[in-house]
């Protein structure tokens, strides 16, 4: 339906309504109800106001922390970046034999999770030869040791690498003298068999022919 701005809609005894040039709804009444209005209009808006002051109150004394908060949060800060760089310098040492970082997690008083933990898992392959178990065992020692500050664990796990890599080196020194070994006896047995051969030319042939 269409309405020229010249149109009134009679909507009670009081109020009408009507279109401006602007083609938006205006409200024309009689003054007592205007008053009575406007009145709870301006008791509205205070209560709107008054409301909005408390939220912002309320969001702004959540975020403001104690002395003991602050510190708190700076405290939990320095260590979350004292633990992720731990862990990364495990990664980084480790090579293929490290896994990805995992952490515990703390809320500060800010809200934020702070990483209070962490761990990095690392597997330790037995190799196909014990010069591989000796590479290994090395790079599992110092991945264990990169870190500045070893904890308790990386100290254990630095021993059961370095147990490993003496028992890959007495495989390599059991190899090695098997090896010397062998060729020992390979020498030896060339040695006595040319000096047969010797023996054998030397002895002078008898003929007992007729």
């Amino acid at each position: 339906m269409q309405i020229s701005s010249n149109s009134l809609y009679n909507i009670g005894s009081s109020y009408t309504i009507k279109l401006n040039e602007r083609q938006s709804l205006v409200i024309d009444d009689d003054p007592v109800s205007k008053e009575r209005a406007e009145s709870k209009k301006e008791t509205a808006q205070k209560e709107l106001q008054e409301k909005k002051s408390k939220e912002t109150d309320k969001s702004s004394g959540s975020q403001e922390l104690s002395s003991d908060e602050e510190r708190l949060v700076k405290d939990l800060a320095s260590r979350d970046a004292e633990v992720k760089t731990h862990e990364a310098a495990h990664q980084g040492a480790g090579g293929g034999l490290t896994g990805v970082a995992s952490y515990t997690y703390q809320q500060g008083p800010d809200g934020k999770m702070y990483a209070i933990g962490g761990e990095v898992s690392i597997s330790t392959p037995s190799g196909s030869t014990p010069e591989e178990k000796l590479k290994n065992a090395r790079t599992l020692a110092a991945a264990a040791l990169a870190a500045g500050n070893p904890s308790p664990q990386d100290f254990s796990v630095a021993s059961s690498a370095r147990t490993m890599e003496m028992q890959a080196l007495q495989e390599i020194a059991k190899k090695s003298q098997e090896e010397q070994a062998g060729q020992e006896t390979y020498a030896n047995a060339a040695s006595a068999n040319d000096e047969n051969e010797k023996s054998q030319e030397a002895t002078p042939r008898l003929d007992f022919s007729a």
